[in-house]
């Protein structure tokens, strides 16, 4: 033992440098990890949110094919029954092609009935003329669809605008408009009683009709809980509130279920007042960017579906179970690994491709690019339809 601690000594004479030396470089290990880290995040962040290079593609090329047509080539057909109460009423937000494509077929090809369904696809300017070209060649069946743009809603007051922007949200998904007219479907849809509305990123895998003749209680709203015991990723409100706030602690109960969005009944015949959200964006009553606008507004106006209509976590969880998902009336995709993107969880990707044409990702455009300098006519736009690749 002498003989180890002399060697010991000789070699190594300042035992407090060494260890100095040693804490320095674990120190310095850990910020350099957590550099990795937070790069690895920030890219994951940005392929969530960067159109994949065929997507664009496509979306040029079908604004490109609906420019050339002629005003009554863009109609759609059965625009009779978009406020025909004796239908089942639809709705999707969104400025994702693909994303509304599988809604909409999913949705068409569960149904005992798609002859009586109505589809109101909203998005932007931008991307009005590409999704309604995409419908105008690839209509959903016996369905019956309709695309507007968000710009007709002239009451979409610029106070409400403003108060969006002042969020400084780094997140376009949570100060866009698109993602915030949902509490305002009572001014889209005047004319009818009741709406299902989607996000753009679930899949239909069995017959909704039932929601249907879910019982309201008098309510106004119908979605699914997310605060499960088994489910550690999903919590009541107080987690995502600013219970501290006067505003918060004297109008909420801290302990309630929060719901999923991706599937809701909406009654817009009653009345319910979004304008609670300008208070909210004014004021720190929320600890996140998105959803607890909405829990404020159908806060004690909810009533609570079955869990079986609809699964979460495909988009960010790979080890949901196989049953939960296929048992599922409606399956979500949330989180940022979106089944269109590269970096979208493989094994789940399935249930979304097969509502998608074949090659559309990989080849973007589904049709003849048609004639460059004339609008197509009835015949060319009939054989372009005969080219669109089978399906999955």
């Amino acid at each position: 033992m002498e003989v180890l601690l002399a060697k010991a000594n000789h070699a190594f004479t300042d035992c407090f440098e060494i260890a100095e030396t040693l804490r320095a470089m674990a120190n310095d290990t850990e910020e350099q990890v957590q550099v990795e880290k937070n790069e690895e995040s920030y890219l994951i962040q940005l392929a969530g949110r960067t159109t994949p290079k065929g997507l664009h593609c496509l979306s040029i090329r079908l604004t490109t094919e609906y420019l050339l047509l002629q005003p009554e080539e863009r109609q759609f057909p059965n625009q009779h029954k978009l406020q025909d109460l004796d239908f089942y009423h639809y709705a999707v937000f969104s400025d994702e092609i693909l994303a509304c494509a599988v809604v909409v077929n999913s949705t068409t090809a569960s149904a005992k009935e798609p002859e009586k369904i109505v589809f109101h696809v909203v998005t932007d300017s931008l991307n009005l003329p590409a999704i309604s070209m995409w419908f105008l060649l690839n209509p959903p069946g016996k369905a019956t669809i309709d695309v507007q743009s968000i710009e007709n809603f002239e009451w979409l007051s610029t106070e409400y605008s403003s108060a969006l922007k002042e969020q400084k949200s780094n997140d376009p998904r949570y100060a866009s408009a698109l993602s915030h007219l949902r509490f305002y479907l009572a001014d889209i849809f005047p004319a009818l009683d009741k709406i299902v509305l989607f996000d753009h990123d679930v899949v239909v895998q069995r017959d909704l009709t039932g929601l249907w003749s879910v019982n309201l209680n008098g309510k106004v709203h119908a979605a699914v809980e997310t605060c499960h015991e088994s489910e550690a990723s999903f919590h009541s409100m107080h987690l995502f509130m600013n219970i501290l706030d006067q505003f918060s602690a004297k109008r909420l109960n801290a302990s309630v279920c929060t719901w999923a969005f991706e599937l809701h009944l909406i009654c817009v015949s009653k009345a319910y007042f979004p304008g609670v959200l300008l208070q909210g964006l004014k004021r720190p009553l929320w600890k996140t960017e998105s959803l607890p606008l909405g829990w404020i507004t159908f806060y004690n106006q909810t009533v609570a579906l079955e869990k079986s209509w609809h699964a979460f976590g495909l988009g960010h969880n790979s080890g949901l179970s196989q049953g939960d998902i296929e048992h599922a009336a409606v399956i979500h995709y949330d989180g940022i690994m979106k089944p269109w993107l590269e970096i979208g969880i493989a094994e789940y990707k399935g249930y979304w491709s097969k509502h998608v044409q074949e090659g559309v990702m990989n080849e973007p455009v589904a049709v003849e690019p048609g004639n460059q300098t004339e609008p197509p006519s009835e015949t060319a736009r009939a054989t372009s339809q005969r080219k669109l690749p089978p399906k999955f």
